[in-house]
């Protein structure tokens, strides 16, 4: 009997907010108040590259917690880099077991197409649990 699984990409989050890694801190925080959001996206700047996230998290701990200035940290300076990157039909058991070996609560969410959304662990455990 086969098992049934939950994919990753009927929980993913599809709302990507991405930002240029050369933006500062203050041009990030105003992008994650106008949008509600508490996280955005870094793209790639050339095909060998890797995506970059920045969280509320980082800002507080790098950026607030080290007292550096908002107008003169660039986002690139304190985002998370290289971020981890799970494909679509990634069954939700294995993607939470992958986030949790790997000390994550975050990843990309990259299918053929290119960058479809992003997972929380946090979300996964929740839905799992459901």
């Amino acid at each position: 009997m086969e098992e049934t699984f939950v994919r990753v990409d009927t929980l993913m989050r599809t709302d990507l907010h991405r930002i240029d890694g050369f933006a500062n801190i203050h041009e990030a925080l105003a992008m994650m108040r106008e949008n509600k959001v508490s996280s955005l996206i870094i793209d790639r700047r050339h095909p060998g590259d890797e995506y970059g996230f920045l969280t509320v998290n980082e800002i507080a701990s790098r950026v607030i917690a080290e007292n550096r200035s908002f107008e003169r940290t660039s986002v690139y300076q304190v985002m998370e880099k290289p971020v981890l990157t799970i494909v679509p039909d990634m069954n939700v058991k294995y993607a939470v077991r992958l986030l949790t070996q790997l000390g994550r609560r975050r990843a990309l969410v990259h299918g053929d197409t290119g960058l479809l959304g992003f997972v929380s662990l946090r979300d996964l455990v929740l839905s799992y649990a459901g």
